[in-house]
């Protein structure tokens, strides 16, 4: 068989990508999806529109490309993080509007669980502290929040899931048998799942009040699960990941030490630290990296910035500063610095290294000088400055100095940002030649579940870099420049009053 395929149902929009056996891409489509804010701090996807949505981009790639489903060896699934859906398994129905992993309801829970023990008080089993960010007080909120929800809990007919559960669960058959599995990537992302046994915590499900009959099994990140009914019939299902893990894969960062950025909606760094989690002193995750099966688990540390490209966005769609999202380099091209203006865009509180949830977007050092084009260049630098802070936990916890990053995401097309990274950071930055490192890595961990690719060295040797950014910033800008983003970032603290 030529070809592997895989789906990365993303934070905006769902991809369906084939690659064949040079990890080059064969056949693609791309669909996005709505974004619903019901409220201040509330972000929710509608969880038939991204079934949906996967179903119409996997059909327009096999039509516009002539690929039949019987020449695709496997089908890898990668997916956004953390965002929650809850549905009824005798009609397949969600029971209510998925959270998004940016969604911020469930502040009080996770205060109210802070009181004993502060908010690092799960960090020994998951890796985690106690944040909005994470998908358990979000199933907690559903089943205490929604009337449909508690019962259906009650009658045995609630299913919970991330974005991967339920897209397998529908592609596998949905209230016809569907598979109800998710991978480590996915769970320990929950508050939820012991990092050490790799299962679900006994203590964990009693203190959040969710029952584990509700929640899918977790599985090695690369193995053959199933076969997929309807457009893809038969196609083996053979990996899920985490989108963050998959580009660490698809960046072939399989040796401890080795580090990848991705820059989308929003900004995560993530480092391979080896067989053993490695804890953080400095607001970073301990997360688990990927599984391959009859293989030991790989860990990682990570730095997750909430809003990256989403700062972007939020120029264009909320106040017209540009028209389309690739206009933003140009302006910020315009004027050829900050002009003393930095934003802080805490649209959600801050994550990492912070983990402020009273933390707000703050626009600071405004004078009658600044104008759009600063605005717009300070909001580049602002996801260049927070990758900073993260590779300078980074190197704290884990006493390993980056001599370069490989970056990869929507962003990395802005030459003007990847040299201010490499400039801020003082390190090169590296853009691969196959920038859908993603799906890429979900590709590569399911071609390797069925022996479409041999070995990790056979896909390390596929890696080759595009563009490196060296820095030529002279240490003095360098650090008067980020001391300045330092007290912006304390001006966006406390904005939130109990």
């Amino acid at each position: 068989m030529k070809y592997i395929a895989a789906i990365d149902q993303g934070t905006s929009s769902t991809r369906f990508i084939v690659f064949d056996h040079q990890g080059q891409i064969a056949a693609v489509d791309q669909k996005e999806h709505k974004q619903y804010y019901p409220q201040s701090g509330q972000v929710e996807h509608d969880p038939m529109e991204i079934w949906i949505r996967t179903q119409e981009v996997i059909l327009n790639a096999l039509q516009k490309s002539g690929i039949h489903p019987s020449e695709i060896s496997a089908l890898g699934i990668t997916n956004q993080r953390e965002t929650t859906v809850m549905w009824d398994r005798n009609t397949g129905q969600p029971l209510h509007p998925a959270i998004v992993w940016q969604d911020t309801r469930t502040d009080e829970i996770c205060q109210e669980l802070a009181k004993k023990g502060g908010q690092d008080r799960l960090r020994d089993k998951t890796g985690l502290p106690l944040a909005t960010y994470f998908s358990g007080p979000k199933i907690k909120w559903l089943i205490e929040n929604v009337p449909s929800v508690a019962d259906a809990v009650k009658n045995g007919t609630a299913l919970a899931g991330t974005i991967d559960t339920w897209l397998i669960w529908n592609l596998t058959g949905g209230k016809n048998g569907g598979l109800h599995i998710t991978d480590g990537s996915n769970a320990s992302r929950t508050l939820l799942m012991n990092l050490q046994t790799r299962q679900w915590d006994d203590s964990l499900l009693e203190l959040m009040g969710i029952p584990a009959s509700i929640l899918p099994e977790i599985r090695p990140s690369s193995q053959i699960f199933g076969e997929a009914h309807g457009i893809l019939e038969g196609v083996p299902i053979a990996s899920v990941l985490g989108d963050q893990q998959a580009a660490l894969f698809g960046q072939t960062c399989f040796a401890p030490g080795e580090a990848k950025n991705t820059y989308g909606t929003g900004c995560f760094m993530l480092m391979n630290t080896g067989q053993k989690p490695v804890p953080s002193n400095n607001g970073l995750l301990t997360t688990f990296g990927y599984q391959l099966e009859n293989q030991p688990p790989v860990y990682c540390l990570e730095g997750s910035i909430a809003i990256s490209g989403a700062l972007v966005q939020w120029l264009r769609d909320n106040l017209g500063i540009i028209q389309k999202s690739s206009d933003i380099e140009a302006l910020a091209r315009t004027v050829d610095d900050n002009g003393g203006a930095f934003i802080v865009p805490a649209f959600s509180g801050l994550f990492a290294p912070y983990w402020r949830s009273d933390a707000r977007g703050v626009i600071v050092g405004l004078t009658r000088f600044v104008n759009r084009g600063h605005i717009a260049r300070a909001a580049l630098e602002a996801t260049a400055y927070q990758t900073r802070e993260v590779l300078d936990a980074m190197r704290s916890d884990s006493g390993i100095d980056l001599q370069s990053l490989k970056v990869d995401g929507g962003m990395v097309v802005n030459d003007l940002l990847m040299q201010f990274q490499a400039d801020i950071l003082n390190v090169p930055v590296t853009r691969p030649k196959v920038a859908e490192t993603t799906s890429l890595g979900a590709a590569y961990a399911a071609g390797l579940a069925v022996g479409y690719w041999k070995s990790l060295d056979e896909l390390r040797a596929k890696w080759a870099p595009e563009k490196t950014w060296s820095p030529v910033m002279s240490k003095a800008v360098r650090e008067k420049l980020y001391s300045g983003w330092k007290k912006a970032v304390t001006r966006s603290f406390d904005w939130i009053q109990e």
